[in-house]
């Protein structure tokens, strides 16, 4: 149930990383998870891009454009050095799209909501962690 969501200003993001920027967060999504390179696993990542109207985000210093990532993940599903290299990765994929060099990473700010057991619907049925681990073990022995 990894989903990632980017909240940028319009215009903020170059045209070439406004096309990409959703399936490239979406695979750093899954990588860090650690889930397998299956089509149903790539098909549960689901990936937002929420561009704001003009005018829409400031400051109290400026109006330069900021950046919103946030990541829902099943809790339990990223160890601190996951969510560590998730973070850096997806901040990373989020400056390219904007053509913003590393010193402007403060400008892009991760959030990671870690949705506890059980509270997670899909399909008509609550899915947990422990199905989700089931299946990518699967998976990775179909390989």
């Amino acid at each position: 149930m990894p989903m990632i969501r980017l909240t940028a200003p319009a215009g903020a993001l170059n045209e070439e990383g406004r096309t990409g920027v959703r399936k490239d967060l979406a695979a750093v999504l899954l990588r860090w998870e650690g889930a397998p390179d299956t089509a149903f696993f790539r098909a549960q990542a689901w990936s937002y891009l929420a561009e704001l109207p003009e005018d829409a985000q400031t400051t109290a210093e400026d109006d330069a454009p900021r950046f919103l990532v946030e990541v829902t993940v099943p809790q339990g599903a990223l160890s601190e050095r996951r969510r560590s290299g998730l973070v850096e990765e997806a901040t990373k994929t989020v400056l390219a799209a904007a053509g913003l060099s590393a010193e402007e990473a403060p400008r892009v700010w991760v959030l990671v909501h870690e949705q506890p057991d059980g509270t997670w619907g899909a399909g008509g049925s609550v899915v947990r962690y422990a199905d989700l681990v089931a299946l990518a073990r699967q998976g990775r022995n179909d390989a």
